[in-house]
């Protein structure tokens, strides 16, 4: 088998022909296919086989002096090395042939393959860490520009926009658009340096499927996804979301390290972001248990430190429940702090409707009437959040009676439990009914007997049971509201 040499720099990036034929040392003619020059020259081949091609890969430059070679080899020989996608055709003077055959010149012009002549003094070898230099020195500042990249992302980062910032600044750097979604997939921030994206609430809603895909796995990992003249990639961002890049055309190796370092950048702001916010809730949780003692002046003061005023006037309270309660404070714009189980929020008068209206998009809302106090609307927009669907006012329930006032199963239990004892004495006196009918004519014994249809005394002989299993005095106005109550229920 003859010899056969290739140089590999199969790096990040390659010079093209253009370059390579342009260095002067080297002293190559390019003598066809002038228009395939700004073909990469990811290798350099030096082969005497009438066949090289089972060597190659692809993206080479072939040198050869073409020994082996007649002119009747010339179409079948460029059409091969045409076949396997090589880039240019070296053919070495003054050993087999003083002059590249003009067959061979006419086959790679008909082909549109880059034919060189190499003079007898320019080693094969020379052409081949030529080559090598231009990839080293190109490589070189590809990685230059990918660290000069990565330090406008870390830049971007330390910005108080912070991750939208760095998604800002991702889509500049790939020349395309770029999203930032939060972990259920919608979209928090998106950007777009082509303006010919596509719209960010579509691109969203198509992508959930495998957002939902990548969620299920233990390890989530980035994803790529290529559709005809688009190509992107998704990224997790550890459990706090995703972000999103894309392009017009598949992205370089380079490009690939520098969304890499973004998706470090963004899990990493989110992390800080959350350790931040988790902090802050704790100063407003702080802040709003003075604001219940009565310490108007500590409570301002300890919100100030965050950047944060309480509203001034009349302020109505919001007692929400929801399941996303980040998303739920930067929707709401005014105070609110954790309680127990409710995110407290305290709206002014003015803009309450708008403010419940606004929260009712991430879960339940009970309100106050506006301007009772911190501690009488805390209790009022609680008791209205047990009836909300989604939203519940004070005000409105109040006008519905007291009973709507109880919280269901805790008043159900009590009823049942004071009543029991007329329950169990049977239906020999329908006592409850007897009871209903003295306490709805607010014990006149003529009237509730007449509505019975039975006589006064009977009905007398029936409330004297009544008290005995009760053990209450029927003459009592708390007896008779607490009885009320429990009928009614």
């Amino acid at each position: 088998m003859a010899n056969s040499d290739k140089l590999g720099f199969g790096g990040l990036v390659a010079p093209t022909l253009r370059r390579v034929t342009a260095i002067t040392p080297l002293h190559l003619d390019v003598l066809a296919g002038h228009d395939g020059l700004d073909r990469p020259v990811r290798w350099v081949a030096v082969s005497e086989l009438e066949d090289p091609t089972p060597f190659l890969e692809g993206g080479e430059l072939v040198l050869t002096t073409g020994m082996r070679l007649t002119s009747g080899d010339a179409v079948p020989y460029v059409s091969r090395l045409v076949a396997r996608g090589a880039t240019g055709l070296g053919f070495g003077v003054g050993l087999g042939h003083d002059l590249v055959p003009p067959a061979y010149v006419d086959a790679a012009a008909a082909a549109g393959l880059p034919l060189v002549e190499v003079p007898r003094d320019t080693p094969f070898i020379a052409i081949g860490k030529a080559v090598s230099e231009l990839i080293a020195a190109e490589q070189y500042e590809e990685i230059s520009r990918a660290f000069a990249a990565q330090g406008r992302l870390t830049r971007a980062a330390l910005q108080p926009s912070g991750t939208g910032a760095v998604i800002d600044r991702l889509s500049r750097e790939i020349s395309g658009w770029a999203l930032l979604l939060d972990d259920e997939g919608a979209v928090r921030h998106v950007a777009d340096a082509t303006g010919t994206g596509p719209p960010a609430q579509e691109k969203a809603a198509a992508l959930r499927p495998e957002l939902a895909r990548l969620k299920r796995t233990s390890s989530p990992a980035s994803l790529a996804l290529a559709t005809p003249g688009e190509h992107m990639i998704v990224q997790p961002l550890g459990r706090r979301g995703f972000f999103v890049v894309g392009a017009a055309r598949p992205f370089s190796p380079i490009e690939h390290t520098v969304v890499n370092a973004a998706g470090s950048l963004l899990t990493l702001a989110l992390e800080q972001g959350r350790d931040q916010r988790v902090a802050a809730g704790r100063v407003r949780t702080a802040v709003f248990r003075l604001l219940l003692a009565g310490q108007a002046e500590a409570a301002a003061d300890a919100l100030a430190a965050l950047g944060g005023t309480l509203p001034e006037g009349a302020v109505a309270v919001l007692a929400c429940e929801t399941a996303d309660e980040e998303s739920l404070t930067e929707a709401l714009p005014c105070f609110t702090a954790r309680w127990g189980r409710v995110v407290v929020a305290l709206a002014p008068a003015a803009d309450a409707d708008r403010l419940a209206e606004r929260a009712a998009g991430h879960g339940r809302v009970g309100v106050s009437v506006p301007g009772v106090g911190l501690a009488l609307g805390l209790d009022q927009a609680e008791r209205a959040l047990a009836s909300a669907d989604p939203v519940a006012h004070f005000a409105e329930l109040a006008g519905q009676g007291l009973l709507a006032l109880l919280e269901p199963g805790a008043a159900t239990a009590f009823a049942a439990a004071m009543l029991a004892p007329l329950r169990e004495y049977g239906s020999r006196g329908d006592l409850v009914e007897s009871l209903r009918a003295y306490l709805a004519s607010n014990g006149h014994w003529d009237a509730a007997a007449q509505r019975l249809g039975i006589h006064r005394h009977t009905l007398r002989y029936r409330m004297k049971r009544v008290s005995e299993l009760l053990g209450r005095d029927l003459d009592d106005p708390s007896a008779r509201a607490e009885l009320w109550i429990a009928l009614c229920l």
